[in-house]
């Protein structure tokens, strides 16, 4: 089992625990501000296992139906959370309409914002886990799965801090205002995961700071062509393809333009991690003259 599908299965079991943790605070409360931050942790759970299952799709090897692997996959997972999210938000603002019409003051206050407190340092914490283990297998569901969480986190401070203001002033009317205000910040969290991972379905280019990396890296060491054109890049979850036309000269044997190949790919992997890299060697009758020039 690879660290991102232990890490994706870690996700499961804390997403469940931090459930309980905020159902339980709910039930002391019967804040409705709270009962919305419970139900954005059933998104959390269903979340963490549509992860759990996308890192482990897209960790098998390609096979004849899918030659380029099945990395692709963990974008279907960032997807149906962003979706799960827009579900829970509409679910929440339901909840904080009726509350409005019939508030409540919330029950044992301080012991139900502590058992809330409590998971929500949880949360913090995997979230930082999450990022640093994302990041290091380059894995969109875990990383979207850590962007959740961060907005989890926010939403329930300021819940905390809300409730707590509920049951010092008396004004009930900020509980279902509170509980709003999570379902906005929700939609924003869901709307950007799947703006994101709708990129990366079509296939995006990678960003502009790593597209000169790459040019550069194809520039400096193609001494020998003439020319590189038509440079393609899309990401394919923790992959990177890269893919141009390298121009030589049309006297040059095959040896000596296999050897500038080698060479750019030594070069532009050790810039790129996990890049997939295609290269069509063409002679100099097929210059366009624009594109990367070789220095």
């Amino acid at each position: 089992m690879s660290r991102a599908v232990r890490t994706a299965a870690g996700s499961v079991l804390i997403a469940c625990l931090v459930l309980a943790l905020k159902l339980g605070a709910w039930a002391l409360t019967g804040s409705v501000a709270l009962l919305a931050d419970a139900m954005e942790s059933v998104v959390n759970v269903a979340a963490a296992l549509a992860a759990l299952a996308a890192v482990r799709y897209a960790a098998m090897p390609p096979d004849a139906n899918h030659p380029y692997g099945h990395t692709k996959a963990e974008y279907f997972s960032a997807v149906l959370e962003g979706a799960l999210i827009v579900i829970a938000a509409v679910a929440i603002l339901h909840q904080a309409l009726g509350a409005f019409f019939v508030p409540h003051a919330p029950d044992q206050p301080a012991l139900g914002l502590l058992v809330s407190g409590i998971a929500t340092a949880i949360n913090a914490a995997w979230a930082a886990v999450l990022f640093r283990r994302g990041r290091a297998a380059r894995s969109p569901a875990l990383l979207a799965d850590a962007r959740h969480l961060v907005a989890d986190v926010v939403t329930s401070a300021g819940v905390l801090v809300g409730v707590g203001m509920v049951a010092l002033t008396g004004l009930l009317w900020l509980d279902p205002l509170l509980a709003a205000l999570t379902a906005a910040n929700i939609l924003w969290s869901g709307g950007r995961l799947v703006r994101e991972s709708v990129g990366g379905l079509m296939d995006e280019a990678v960003e502009p700071g790593l597209m000169a990396r790459i040019r550069n890296g194809v520039s400096t060491n193609a001494e020998g062509a003439i020319e590189a054109h038509d440079l393609r890049t899309r990401h394919a979850g923790r992959l990177t393809f890269i893919e141009f036309h390298l121009v030589v000269p049309g006297e040059m044997r095959v040896e000596e333009a296999h050897a500038i190949c080698d060479r750019i790919e030594a070069a532009l992997k050790a810039e790129v991690e996990d890049a997939i890299i295609t290269i069509h060697v063409e002679p100099e009758g097929k210059a366009k003259h624009h594109g990367v020039l070789v220095l």
